[in-house]
């Protein structure tokens, strides 16, 4: 083609351009494949008592676990983060070895593991709480309305026993993991669920392992 005397290869010219942009996605594919095991996000203090808004709303416990996994992990059953909590409700080792769970690269592949031991967990502490969830359930404490789903969540967090030290102090003692999000925050964001499915039991174990 000419345009104003002067030669233009357009065919020519569109191949290189094609052949440049293809090199370029196919480095970019090559530098983005994500690692086996990712870093989880923790929202921060601010951001779990003002932006976070839970991706479910239904109040059945299914939906009061995915919403706990999704503040947790985003729901990554392969998340790790950076203290070492493992897995979609970022479990510690300590409690992992309390449901007889040691081989941590197999409870991370193995989402039904993640599940039960989640359940055992829930299950163990209703039971150590049970006394403080009749007596707390309902009240409101430092303007916050105390629900059973509630307790448990915030015993996920912070361990039943500082969860105990709250709500018997009537709000006194309180208690911040290592990324400065409270046991407040969680009775707060995940309060009335319907959490009535799990049972409370001291023994509860994980069965998949066997």
């Amino acid at each position: 083609m000419k345009i104003n005397g002067k030669s233009i290869r357009i065919k020519s010219f569109a191949c290189v351009y094609f052949g440049l942009l293809m090199t370029t996605l196919h480095a970019s594919t090559l530098f983005s494949k994500k690692p086996e095991f990712a870093i989880a996000t923790v929202l921060t203090e601010e951001e779990s008592t003002s932006s976070f808004r839970p991706l479910y709303v239904k109040n059945d416990f299914e939906h009061f676990k995915e919403a706990l996994a999704f503040k947790e992990s985003q729901g990554n059953y392969k998340a790790v983060n950076k203290l070492g909590y493992l897995g979609k409700y970022q479990f510690g080792r300590s409690t992992l070895e309390r449901f007889k769970i040691y081989n941590i690269r197999t409870f991370l592949k193995t989402p039904e593991l993640q599940e039960e031991a989640f359940l055992a967990l829930c299950s163990v502490n209703k039971w150590i709480l049970r006394k403080d969830i009749r007596r707390s359930k309902g009240k409101t404490i430092n303007g916050i309305f105390i629900t059973e789903s509630g307790i448990l969540a915030a015993a996920h967090l912070g361990g039943a026993g500082n969860v105990k030290k709250f709500l018997r102090s009537h709000g006194t003692m309180k208690f911040k993991d290592a990324f400065g999000t409270s046991i407040e925050s969680y009775l707060r964001l995940f309060a009335a669920y319907d959490t009535s499915a799990i049972k409370a039991d001291r023994m509860a174990k994980v069965t998949s392992l066997s």
